[in-house]
């Protein structure tokens, strides 16, 4: 999927799109970002708190961090122990520092968070 991001963003000439393949106790971000997009892989961060207030640092001011990752109900997906809710996020993430900017319902079987 890095791959495919990266040829996608040159054919599409967007400058300002640089994929990066995480780990799961690093963001290996080489710079600030303004946004860091995580998807169906927050329950494979073992130690979320201190991986999310690593990445903190790796973010510039404004930066924003989006969590899209499957709901509890979801017909498919990783197995239901491994699913959060939104308020299990939002308490994680505030505990790692940061404050939810925006929540969307519009994915079927995902949580869409956004957080600064």
């Amino acid at each position: 999927m890095v791959e495919y991001l990266g040829k996608r963003a040159m054919t599409e000439h967007l400058k300002n799109v640089v994929p990066v393949l995480a780990a799961a106790g690093t963001p290996n971000l080489p710079k600030p970002v303004d946004l860091v997009l995580i998807v169906d892989t927050f329950h494979h961060l073992p130690n979320r708190a201190t991986y999310f207030r690593d990445l903190r640092k790796s973010l510039t001011p404004s930066g924003r961090v989006a969590i899209i990752d499957f709901r509890k109900d979801a017909p498919d997906g990783p197995p239901v122990e491994f699913r959060f809710t939104t308020d299990q996020i939002e308490k994680e993430m505030k505990d790692a520092g940061f404050r939810l900017d925006a929540k969307h319902d519009f994915l079927p079987r995902q949580n869409f968070l956004i957080f600064r």
